[in-house]
């Protein structure tokens, strides 16, 4: 029911562990994938791991806080595979930093990297997306519900939630803009959350963390045939934390 045979992802920090098994599961299906991220080796690293040799991803080194980047990477997407079908936005950074500590600088770091590189991405893809293609951004479940020690964070993830809405309502009916709040997903950045609060999981009503593969099939659907009525909502991959605590 999922086929991206001759579509074109363009998926922004292309290195995380969210992001590489939405490459994977796009390229499982037949997409071929421009991937960026700011630590241009890593992703050009695994972009051979995905496609050795058969000529269907193009790594790019971006930071999302540059609208230059931006640009630059839809126009590398646009010349190497004349087409852009599918944006999804997972460039992110995620501090530790109480509001009484935080510096103008860790503020407004936070705010462009997570807020300010949805914009960018979105501004230079949009006159070049494929009519009836689709934007995931990748929101949080911080943005919907703030998040100790991270206020910049969620801050900036309520702010791509209503980026999202707006574009959904600017672009259709050519393009669907959705967003996608993960919760407690397996990998670096949230063990050192449940190391001090191992009781998040006892909270979550699926006793466990989730996987980063299940987040890519949410997004994967969002941007197939099989959500082609659905535009402006955001879905939780949380395990039921969200409605729970």
């Amino acid at each position: 029911m999922i086929d991206f045979s001759g579509k074109v992802l363009l998926l922004t920090g292309g290195n995380g562990a969210i992001s590489r098994a939405i490459a994977t599961l796009f390229h499982h299906h037949g997409a071929s994938c421009v991937l960026t991220d700011l630590d241009g080796e890593g992703v050009a690293t695994f972009a051979r791991e995905l496609d050795p040799g058969r000529g269907r991803t193009l790594a790019l080194r971006q930071d999302a806080a540059q609208a230059s980047d931006a640009q630059r990477a839809v126009e590398a997407a646009v010349s190497h595979f004349g087409r852009i079908d599918h944006l999804v936005t997972a460039a992110g950074l995620y501090h530790d930093r109480l509001v009484s500590e935080m510096s103008e600088a860790e503020w407004r770091q936070s705010i462009a990297i997570n807020l300010d590189g949805v914009f960018h991405s979105c501004r230079a893809a949009i006159p070049h997306l494929a009519e009836g293609g689709s934007i995931v951004n990748l929101a949080s479940m911080a943005g919907h519900r703030g998040s100790y020690a991270h206020a910049h964070y969620a801050a900036a993830k309520g702010g791509v939630l209503s980026l999202t809405r707006s574009l959904a309502l600017e672009l259709a009916p050519k393009i669907r803009v959705n967003a996608v709040s993960p919760g407690l997903i397996e990998g670096p950045m949230v063990q050192p959350l449940i190391a001090k609060k191992p009781e998040l999981i006892q909270n979550t009503p699926m006793k466990r963390l989730g996987t980063a593969a299940e987040v890519a099939g949410v997004v994967a659907f969002l941007c197939s045939d099989l959500a082609g009525f659905v535009t402006g909502e955001t879905v939780h991959v949380n395990g039921g934390l969200h409605i729970a605590s």
